[in-house]
């Protein structure tokens, strides 16, 4: 199992992933008609601006791969977007592992990889959000040492509501 920073060439996978994983995840959470629609081909061009466009001063994308090249997840980090947070809180605006490899350790590789990323660039704390009723993704969430720290929202950009949840930990 390998980590390394994503780059352009990876967009195609990454869109793959994220689709997959939304489908998987959020199967009996949000709209299945929603789920049904996503398309992988539509996303990959936002990957590829923002892999192309990456700033790693601030943060980027990190895969994971396993040991024959294949890669199974990707996350992203970068300064936090929300307005109650100064500069030395970063966010975890993205983790996901491709359903397939669910259970094996590539989620739990990613996101150490990602916290001493985001470590080395001196953020202090880190902040992600997830979907309230995600059971699954807030276990996760919480064996990493992450605690909701009572900040909600509602996400209707979709055209249904998400109700998310922050959650929040330091940084060594």
């Amino acid at each position: 199992m390998t980590v390394r920073r994503a780059c352009s060439d990876d967009a195609s996978r990454i869109a793959e992933i994220h689709v997959r994983s939304w489908q998987r995840a959020y199967q009996g959470l949000i709209p299945q008609a929603y789920l049904d629609g996503l398309d992988p081909v539509l996303r990959e061009g936002r990957w590829s601006q923002a892999l192309t466009e990456a700033d790693w001063s601030q943060g980027g994308t990190l895969v994971v791969a396993d040991d024959g090249d294949v890669m199974l997840g990707f996350a992203n980090a970068q300064a936090s977007r929300d307005e109650d947070a100064d500069a030395r809180v970063a966010e975890i605006w993205a983790i996901y592992v491709a359903p397939d490899a669910y259970g094996h350790g590539y989620g739990r590789e990613l996101m150490a990889a990602t916290l001493d990323c985001l470590a080395q660039l001196a953020y202090a704390q880190v902040t992600l959000w997830v979907l309230d009723t995600n059971e699954r993704a807030r276990r996760f969430y919480e064996a990493a040492g992450f605690r909701a720290d009572g900040a909600v929202k509602v996400d209707d950009s979709r055209g249904f509501p998400l109700r998310e949840v922050r959650y929040r930990r330091p940084l060594p």
